[in-house]
C-alpha cells in the first residue's frame, strides 16, 4: 500500500444506507419486499413522516425509502444502482412473472447484467459477476 494514501486515509468504513425517493411509501414497500424480497429493517414514525428502510437479506447497506416531507428528494431520481445476484437470468424471470420491465441481460466483460425500475421509475441494476474479475 503507498503510505501517501494510508496517511490520507479516513476511517469510513461502509454506506450505512442509500436513499430511494418514492411517492407512495406503502406501494413502494409492496415492490421493495413482495417482488424483489427485500426485509423490512426499519419502519418507525419520525416527526418529518415515516422512516422505512429495507434490503436484501443478511446485506450491510440498507435503502431508505423516502416519502414526501422527507428530504425533498425527487421520486424517480435515483439510477444506477447495483444489486449483485447470483444468478442473474433467475432473477430476471422471478420480475418479468411479476409484471416488472426487464432490459437484458447483457453479457459484458465484468459478468451478466439486466436493468429495471421501481414503480417510481428509480433505476436499478441487476449483475452477476464474472468469476476473477
Amino acid at each position: 500500500m503507498n503510505t501517501a494514501n494510508a496517511t490520507n486515509a479516513t476511517h469510513i468504513t461502509h454506506a450505512s444506507f442509500l436513499t430511494v425517493p418514492v411517492s407512495d411509501q406503502d406501494a413502494a414497500l409492496r415492490f421493495y419486499r413482495d417482488v424483489l424480497g427485500f426485509e423490512v429493517t426499519a419502519d418507525r414514525a419520525m416527526p418529518q413522516g415515516r422512516w422505512l428502510q429495507v434490503a436484501p437479506a443478511g446485506a450491510q447497506t440498507v435503502f431508505t425509502l423516502s416519502g414526501p416531507g422527507m428530504g425533498g428528494f425527487v421520486p424517480g431520481s435515483a439510477q444506477g444502482i447495483m444489486l449483485i445476484t447470483t444468478d442473474v437470468d433467475a432473477d430476471r424471470a422471478k420480475l418479468v412473472a411479476a409484471g416488472v420491465e426487464v432490459s437484458g441481460p447483457d453479457e459484458l466483460p465484468w459478468g451478466r447484467m439486466a436493468g429495471f425500475r421501481d414503480p417510481d421509475g428509480n433505476g436499478w441494476m441487476l449483475l452477476t459477476e464474472k468469476e476473477g474479475f
